[in-house]
């Protein structure tokens, strides 16, 4: 039986309002939850790919589970939902949410979960923290390798434990745990079970929809972001930090062999240097790791307006890099120089380590 399902989602309490971002699709079926004898593949949820739009219905409630209001939201139309509310209603903080699809079968509503909303603490403190080839060395390079990837679960492939324990010791330090990645969307519950195996508990995980590429009046990117990940990895970035609000403390974890460096100073110099967002879009938008489309370049600009005016309300008082290296290239990264005109000497603040 096909229902809708309710493949990504993160509810976010921050400052007065209450970020919420989901992803809602089509399933014929819902994979029961895996055990230590039936773990998940990337290749169980490759049918993660239909193209429509939904209603969906939110209740939310208090902590006496008494609803404060409902409101419905229309999704794009491959799915996502981002909106913001007060995080108040009269005078009643939103405790809880329930969340129903009310278009897929007419006059009735489908259950698609309830959530309780992290709440960013003060001070705030974030960690954002990629995964393949950060916590997981996982390799894509070969069609051989594809294939492993797709139908082995992710602890076929090594686990980067120097990282692990990074992580982990911040998450001990009361960080706020975020996963960027630019795996595809279908790989959630491999990252999802990987973690808990792993005793990293990230409810907020962030990847790449692949169905934003077949939305040509709605998606932002284009072909070329399936192997250029600057694009995608700053914007979501960018979208953790406008749901969180500028934290006081944030620590970046990423690797030395696709574009984390850069894309992490580029939102140093925004939030840390107060880097004018003019200049600096125009400095970033035909670089080589974005190479920005109209509709790109309207995205960035309006993302970096907001966030660089969070940053002068709020300071970052701390901000740290760690970039993953190898024996063999941690030397040629240290040495690494920009010709970018407002990275020239920024190395110095990336934190390598080998792993």
């Amino acid at each position: 039986m096909e229902r809708p399902y309710l493949s990504n989602f993160s509810a976010i309490i921050a400052d007065k309002k209450l970020s919420i971002r989901a992803y809602i699709t089509e399933l014929v079926q819902q994979f029961e939850s895996t055990t230590t004898d039936q773990i998940a593949t990337p290749i169980q949820s490759i049918g993660l790919f239909s193209k429509k739009y939904f209603i969906v219905k939110f209740k939310f409630l208090n902590s006496h589970s008494d609803v404060l209001f409902e409101k419905e939201f229309q999704t794009s139309n491959y799915g996502k939902l981002d909106i913001s509310v007060p995080k108040f209603y009269n005078g009643q903080l939103i405790y809880s949410l329930k969340i129903y699809e009310t278009s897929y079968y007419p006059g009735v509503e489908v259950y698609l979960g309830s959530f309780l909303p992290i709440i960013i603490q003060n001070p705030k403190k974030i960690v954002i923290s990629d995964f393949d080839k950060t916590l997981v060395d996982t390799k894509y390079s070969t069609p051989k390798e594809m294939y492993y990837s797709l139908n082995k679960p992710l602890t076929f492939f090594p686990t980067l434990n120097p990282s692990v324990d990074l992580l982990k010791e911040y998450i001990e330090k009361k960080f706020q745990p975020f996963i960027l990645s630019a795996s595809p969307h279908f790989y959630e519950k491999s990252i999802r079970d990987w973690l808990y195996q792993n005793k990293i508990f990230a409810s907020d995980i962030y990847l790449k929809d692949y169905r934003d590429f077949v939305s040509f009046f709605e998606g932002t990117m284009t072909t070329k972001d399936i192997k250029k990940q600057g694009y995608y990895k700053l914007s979501q970035l960018v979208d953790i930090i406008l749901m969180t609000g500028i934290p006081e403390e944030l620590v970046l974890l990423g690797d030395g062999f696709e574009s984390d460096i850069f894309i992490y100073l580029i939102l140093r110099e925004l939030i840390v240097e107060h880097t004018d967002p003019w200049k600096l879009w125009k400095s970033i938008k035909n670089h080589s790791v974005f190479t920005l489309n109209s509709k790109q370049d309207s995205y960035f600009l309006t993302k970096f307006y907001r966030v660089s005016e969070l940053s002068k309300q709020s300071q970052v008082k701390e901000m740290k890099i760690y970039i993953r290296a190898t024996e063999d290239n941690k030397e040629e990264l240290q040495k690494m120089k920009f010709e970018h005109p407002h990275l020239i000497d920024d190395i110095k603040h990336i934190q390598f380590y080998t792993a």
